[in-house]
């Protein structure tokens, strides 16, 4: 089968690998009809995610059609179209059964990895590395799903893959990350990062009851979506350089309620820190660049939630630790806990509550996806989220 694998830093292809089998009585295999580029792809694109290896096929976000069963998956048959959730959960672990999937203790096989870096392993994670499982990745003709009985979201109506396809990974995320921040009557949801996650954070924010949402970004087709669809106020931080006082000033003073970092790693910025941050990255002596992290410390009200859907991989220096224990703040942060929130999502998607599809703004087959990477990753062409039609 053809796949998008990883080659080195800022290099992917299309090869031929082996297709996938049948290895565990609980894995379907699924024939890949629609799959998507994450923002945390590229952080593998880029080279900032260890233990990466090449030819290791990326994607985390995909659904498609079941073509084998394996005997004890009884609650899915060949034919069934289902949506695959990016975190690989048993269904029985002490996490599992409280509804953390994305802390399962059993389906990361490379664990002891996991424990170096962060000292417990979190759950395997499609196309992400060796150190969530080295399980291949959603960018093909075909994935191999373990634990198919408790993952897949099987889809019973007519609803396009561009209407479903993003209960893989974004929409929970964004849903997850307003959740996260206990909106209440009357609260105002700052939103750093206008990328994928970042709209349905701000989607996600009203659905849960919030009066204001304030989008910060600097890429105008990003904020530009988030006024249109998401019906935000927008910041752009190249223009209003200080998006601490920003935020002051269009709150009263108080700072926001809440801050949603749906930035993660590699975040741009401006000003002596960012550029700390660059040169730390360039010897190896900070992993990421936690430029919206801090921000968001800074700007978020005394007695805030501070919700971090933003992929973080590393360690991080200049951690405004004391503004978090002065403040009185609560941090909130986590992968996705997806299969949670699938059905309920599906639900309001049914009920017309929300259409995901108007994220999309490319749609490639597979042989395109390298090009497709470099659009994503430079910001050009307009270019928000991408759909790979296998």
């Amino acid at each position: 089968m053809k796949a998008v694998c990883w080659i080195g830093t800022h290099k992917v292809q299309v090869e031929q690998v082996p297709d996938p089998k049948i290895i565990n009585p609980r894995d379907a295999i699924v024939k890949i009809t629609s799959s998507a580029i994450c923002g945390s792809d590229l952080h593998l694109f880029d080279g900032y995610i260890p233990t990466l290896q090449v030819g290791n096929i990326l994607g985390h976000e995909f659904m498609g059609e079941i073509v084998e069963v394996g005997p004890q998956v009884t609650n899915l048959r060949i034919g069934d179209r289902v949506v695959v959730p990016f975190p690989i959960a048993c269904g029985r672990c002490f996490f599992c059964q409280r509804g953390m999937y994305a802390l399962c203790d059993n389906s990361n096989p490379n664990a002891l990895l996991a424990e170096t870096m962060f000292g417990q392993s979190p759950a395997g994670i499609y196309g992400y590395s060796h150190l969530v499982g080295g399980y291949a990745g959603g960018q093909a003709e075909y994935a191999r799903v373990p634990f198919a009985d408790i993952g897949p979201l099987k889809i019973e109506n007519g609803l396009t893959d561009e209407q479903v396809l993003f209960l893989s990974d974004i929409f929970p995320t964004g849903y997850m990350a307003a959740e996260n921040c206990n909106i209440q009557s009357g609260d105002t949801i700052a939103v750093f990062g206008c990328g994928p996650v970042g709209q349905f954070a701000i989607k996600s924010a009203w659905m849960l009851g919030a009066s204001r949402v304030i989008a910060i970004d600097r890429v105008p087709e990003r904020l530009k979506m988030a006024q249109a669809e998401g019906k935000a106020e927008t910041i752009n931080y190249e223009e209003q350089k200080d998006i601490v006082e920003a935020l002051k000033d269009m709150t009263g003073g108080l700072g926001s309620d809440a801050c949603i970092d749906a930035v993660g790693m590699e975040a741009h910025g401006y000003g002596a820190v960012y550029w700390y941050d660059r040169a730390m990255n360039a010897t190896r002596m900070e992993t990421d660049r936690p430029t919206a992290l801090r921000l968001a410390i800074q700007a978020v009200r005394k007695g805030g939630i501070v919700s971090v859907p933003g992929a973080y991989g590393g360690f991080d220096n200049m951690f405004p630790m004391g503004a978090v224990f002065n403040k009185g703040l609560t941090l909130k942060a986590g992968q996705t806990h997806v299969q949670k929130y699938m059905k309920p999502l599906l639900d309001r998607i049914q009920r017309g509550e929300i259409d995901p599809a108007f994220v999309v703004t490319h749609r490639v087959g597979l042989d395109d996806t390298p090009e497709a990477y470099n659009l994503f990753k430079h910001k050009k062409d307009g270019c928000i989220k991408t759909v790979i039609k296998p």
